[in-house]
């Protein structure tokens, strides 16, 4: 992620805002925009927190990115991927849902042994909130 400002928690928080009441069940979706834009943010932001490129990270059709220390990845299908919808990250990053829950009820496809993001999520920031 060269060349890209860091992500602050102030940052975070103001993205994830507007998906808030939509995430609880107590509001409509987000625009597509406002959407996207929680989904980047956190996502990056996980990134920027765990560097690596041991695991690929996918939130369809949003972003891609690679965190994790460890072996680099380089071709092809990367070894450890996560994938997940919007709905289910941005719960994840926030902390209303647990990996293990996500995980056992099918939202979150994980493969690999190093696609395990339990003890990343919620995002620190996000903790408590």
């Amino acid at each position: 992620m060269a060349g890209v400002a860091p992500i602050s928690a102030e940052d975070l928080r103001a993205a994830l805002a507007p998906t808030v009441p939509w995430l609880a069940g107590e509001g409509e979706q987000p625009a597509r925009a406002v959407l996207g834009a929680a989904v980047k943010t956190s996502a990056r932001w996980l990134s920027q927190q765990v560097p690596g490129r041991s695991v690929e990270l996918r939130v369809p059709p949003f972003v891609a990115v690679q965190c994790v220390p460890g072996p680099r990845h380089t071709r092809g299908t990367p070894p450890n991927v996560v994938e997940t919808d919007a709905a289910t990250w941005l719960r994840l990053a926030g902390g209303s849902i647990s990996w293990a829950e996500a995980v056992a009820a099918g939202k979150v496809v994980a493969s690999g042994n190093r696609a395990d993001l339990s003890e990343h999520l919620p995002l620190r920031p996000l903790r408590g909130s």
